[in-house]
């Protein structure tokens, strides 16, 4: 197992950030997200805290190294796949945070990666000068835990057929080798995290620009926009087809 975490701020109020934050897909980071659909979404009437459930489709391509390790067939032509994503989240906007989770549906036993943010409001103007902080701002703190068990399954059907005498010391460095492609696959996943954080972030950053210069107008038509930029005619192209003009067939 792997964790890998990082800490930013956002220099917008908490409000905006967690209004970005769910209107972030599209924008021009995140090519690889086909379609959002909001599961459930309610307000809890004890706590007044908003609960959300949503479901991501996404692309990607699996790197060569782990590729070769998967039985043919399993992903796609140079291995691009799509895979699911179940983001929950609840927001207190009263006491200022919002904590999230993600975490993947398919390929779980190849590599499971579940990630966590915790948004949380910074100090007020008073507390600010107070404690010589930053007045106005969000802070966000990623936490994310890698788990594989690639070639466990193998590993404990070839020790099942293995004379008692002979199993010990199969299983000994047959786990030796599982446990070093797992380590190898959850290197890969905290490498490509490291990237992909940084594109969420400058997604948001685009997203609270909209807000700030033109409103929720301004990040719909930003939406649209970065859905006809994608080019086919997938869910994102059809969700945000413009209408017809005046006198069109």
């Amino acid at each position: 197992m792997k964790v890998y975490e990082s800490s930013f701020n956002y220099d917008y109020p908490f409000p905006t950030v967690t209004l970005a934050y769910f209107l972030r897909y599209p924008n021009p980071y995140s090519r690889h997200v086909l379609s959002t659909d909001v599961i459930d979404r309610y307000v809890d009437p004890e706590t007044k805290r908003l609960h959300t459930l949503r479901l991501h489709l996404k692309k990607s391509k699996i790197p060569r190294g782990i590729l070769s390790l998967l039985p043919r067939g399993l992903a796609g032509p140079g291995g691009k796949s799509e895979s699911f994503i179940l983001e929950k989240s609840v927001v207190d906007l009263k006491e200022g945070w919002m904590k999230t989770e993600s975490k993947n549906m398919e390929w779980t036993g190849i590599l499971s990666v579940v990630e966590c943010q915790h948004f949380k409001r910074r100090a007020s103007l008073a507390e600010a000068v107070e404690e010589a902080q930053v007045a106005d701002g969000t802070n966000c703190k990623t936490t994310v835990t890698f788990v594989s068990r690639l070639g466990q399954g193998k590993t404990a059907k070839r020790a099942s057929v293995s004379d008692e005498e002979e199993t010990p010391k199969q299983s000994f460095f047959a786990s030796w080798s599982t446990a070093g492609i797992q380590r190898t696959v959850e290197l890969v996943g905290v490498k490509r995290t490291k990237s992909a954080l940084l594109n969420g972030k400058e997604g948001m950053n685009v997203v609270l620009e909209r807000l700030r210069q033109g409103g929720i107008m301004g990040v719909l038509e930003g939406m649209r926009n970065d859905a006809y930029e994608m080019g086919g005619d997938g869910p994102w192209k059809q969700m945000w087809r413009k209408p017809p003009s005046d006198g069109a067939e």
